[in-house]
């Protein structure tokens, strides 16, 4: 077998799209614990009157963690909710064509922005240490924050492979 070596941007495209699969096969598996620990919360509270907010709060935080890293896979996976009217019966490249322009003009703006609203707040955090206004809270609030940076980060870096995927899809057309 013989082994044809790829140009360099397509072996990052490949490191890209397997740490966004990494990240979100990983993140899914805090579902379970989140599951895990409101099943506990409930029995400690309901069953022995017992209850912590540290524990309530790593609930919240699993479920910040699942939806912000995850978004990204969820993406490269096609597993957004979509409102389907056209899109489905479109021959490919006008379907190329659609995740070309939607994600140049919604989703890279939208990460963008959120970067750039972010980062202040995050950095804020970080430079206080940010804890929780609780008593017994997590001592972690600048790493939850910090996800208002992580998300639109790896939504760019899918948006960056989805758009590069569209085009080649649109070249091969106009090539073939």
């Amino acid at each position: 077998m013989v082994k044809v070596s790829a140009p360099a941007s397509s072996v990052n495209f490949f490191a890209l799209r397997r740490i966004i699969t990494l990240c979100g096969k990983t993140v899914a598996w805090l579902t379970v614990a989140m599951v895990l620990l409101t099943f506990a919360m409930v029995v400690l509270r309901y069953g022995f009157n017992l209850g912590w907010i540290w524990l309530q709060e790593a609930v919240t935080y699993l479920h910040v963690a699942v939806f912000s890293i995850a978004a990204a896979w969820t993406l490269q996976q096609d597993g957004h909710v979509r409102v389907d009217i056209f899109y489905s019966n479109m021959p490919q490249q006008k379907r190329a064509l659609v995740d070309l322009l939607g994600t140049l003009l919604f989703l890279v703006p939208f990460c963008i922005f959120m970067l750039v609203v972010a980062w202040p707040y995050v950095a804020n955090s970080w430079k206080l240490m940010e804890t929780s206004r609780e008593a017994g809270g997590l001592p972690l609030v600048y790493l939850l924050k910090s996800m208002l940076l992580i998300m639109p980060a790896l939504l760019l870096g899918q948006a960056f492979i989805n758009m590069t995927d569209a085009w080649k899809n649109l070249r091969n057309k106009s090539h073939g």
